[in-house]
Order: C-alpha cells, then sequence, then structure tokens
C-alpha cells in the first residue's frame, strides 16, 4: 500500500513538471511574440497615431504605424528587411520617429538626430527619411538641415514627438503591450487594433499573417511543371542525303548526272579557243640544199 502511496505521489509530481516545462516552452518560444489586442483606448490611440507626423512613400494601402528612434539596432533591421515585405503585401508602413531623452543627465540622442526629428515633424519629407536611415546613425551628420537645438521652434518639436511616446506608451500599457521599440501598430481583417513591442524578429511572421504579406520577396520563378511545355516537333529529314557507311560510294540522286570514278578523277580538260588554219611551207633553194 506504502509502495503505490509513493508511485501515485510521483507521478502526479512528475506530470506537474512536466505540464509546467510544456506551459513555459510555449509561453517563451511562441505565444510571448504573438501581437497584443488592444481592448483599451483604442479610439484615443487612433487620434494620436493620425494626428502625429507620420512619414511614408505614399504608396497607400493598409496602415501600419512603426514607433521608434533611429540609433536602433531592431529598428534598423526592421526598416531594411520588414518594411519591402509588408510593401510587397499591399501594406503601407508609416514610421514615426522621435529623439530619446536624456537620461539622469546623459544625453540619448546626438544633435543631427533631433534636428532631424524636428525636420521630419514639420516637413514629412520623404527623400530627407530615406536618406537618414540609408546612413548609419554615427556617420550621420544632417546636413543641410536647420538645427534644433538653440531654435526654440525646433526643441519644442523634439519635446513634443517624446510626449508622443510617452503618452502611446500610457495608453497601451492597461492591454498589456511591452515598452520596447520599434513598436508596430495596425488594425488586422477584422478590424481590430494591434499592437506588437517587435524588438524581436521572432514577432513579426504574426504581423505578415495578418496582413497578408509574403515571408520573402524577389524569389526565383519555380521551373516549369512536366508536360506544361510542349515538346519539339522533330524536324523534317525526308529530303536530306542518307548516311552512306565508310568505304561505300553514295548512290546517285535523283535528277544528278551519274558518273564514273575515273571521271571523276580526271575532269575533262578545258577546250582551246579555234584557230585559222596555217598555210603550207614554201620551197626555197639554197645552196647546198632544199627543205621545207
Amino acid at each position: 500500500m506504502r509502495r503505490v502511496l509513493i508511485w501515485s505521489i510521483l507521478t502526479a509530481v512528475t506530470a506537474l513538471i512536466l505540464m509546467g516545462v510544456g506551459y513555459w516552452a510555449y509561453w517563451n518560444f511562441f505565444a510571448r511574440f504573438q501581437p497584443v489586442t488592444v481592448t483599451q483606448n483604442q479610439a484615443e490611440i487612433q487620434q494620436l497615431l493620425d494626428q502625429s507626423s507620420w512619414v511614408s512613400d505614399g504608396a497607400g494601402g493598409q496602415a501600419v504605424y512603426v514607433v521608434g528612434w533611429r540609433d536602433s539596432a531592431a529598428m534598423d533591421r526592421y526598416l531594411r528587411e520588414e518594411a519591402p515585405r509588408l510593401r510587397a503585401g499591399g501594406a503601407e508602413p508609416r514610421f514615426i520617429f522621435f529623439a530619446r531623452p536624456d537620461r539622469e543627465g546623459a544625453p540619448q540622442s546626438t544633435a543631427a538626430e533631433r534636428s532631424t526629428v524636428a525636420e521630419l515633424w514639420l516637413t514629412r519629407d520623404w527623400r530627407l527619411f530615406q536618406r537618414w536611415t540609408a546612413t548609419p546613425p554615427r556617420s550621420w551628420t544632417a546636413q543641410g538641415v536647420t538645427p534644433a537645438d538653440g531654435n526654440l521652434a525646433r526643441e519644442a518639436v523634439v519635446e513634443g514627438a517624446r510626449r508622443f511616446d510617452a503618452r502611446l506608451t500610457e495608453l497601451l500599457e492597461p492591454s498589456g503591450v511591452e515598452d520596447a521599440r520599434p513598436l508596430v501598430l495596425w488594425r488586422d481583417r477584422q478590424g481590430f487594433l494591434k499592437a506588437c513591442a517587435c524588438a524581436d524578429a521572432r514577432g513579426w511572421p504574426f504581423i505578415r499573417d495578418d496582413l497578408g504579406a509574403p515571408d520573402r520577396i524577389g524569389e526565383a520563378s519555380e521551373a516549369p511543371a512536366a508536360g506544361s511545355v510542349p515538346s519539339m516537333s522533330y524536324p523534317d529529314v525526308s529530303g536530306a542525303p542518307a548516311t552512306v557507311p565508310p568505304g561505300q560510294v553514295a548512290p546517285p540522286q535523283p535528277g544528278a548526272n551519274p558518273q564514273t570514278p575515273q571521271a571523276q578523277r580526271n575532269p575533262p580538260a578545258p577546250s582551246r579557243p579555234a584557230q585559222p588554219p596555217r598555210s603550207a611551207p614554201q620551197a626555197q633553194k639554197q645552196d647546198d640544199t632544199t627543205f621545207f
């Protein structure tokens, strides 16, 4: 009886451990990367997104808002890899950038970054955005852009972008959205507002599934299936000369004049032009003899 009780306890403990490990694996490798459906403050969040100075190529399509800062490896990779896939799926990525505030007196952004953020919020210049994102962050000098530092109007714009990000984070917190960037927001096919703190690339496929975007773009076309391409017909060889085995003479072709091998080896000599007949020589008498 005691042995049965011990084995029952061990079985129950083992089952609980396996269940715990299975749930942890499901959460760690799958569930925690899924997007979050926003259940609170949807109207205010949508209004905040619409009023922001987002930048896009203007191609149109399903709006996908991407919020973050420039000097970020995750954002740089998202711009390079994921944005083209979303465009290929008919979506329109709309980028909203801000300059991070100082932390304990240490700046987290450069003067060039703050100037560019202010310029984009004021002009929404797509070409400037392309030049900025195509240049490494540490090499960007914001040449030709009005400096924001020391300009009260542009400093206010930079601060307004920071307040936008802080307010958006505050509105998303009740729905359980993590504070990570890039932050991606969109509406699914049913019209529900969704959000993804997509600092980890393992969360990107869920967005593509919602929007119907391809996993890869620019793939080589597949080879045609067997039978899809008609076979080529053989050429008409009825008029071609027959193959002659070595050591034999080919038979004469129809309509050709047969010639003997001797005639082929000794062709007739060319005819000479006709000449007038020569007259007979006249006899001449000399001292010793007469000859013709």
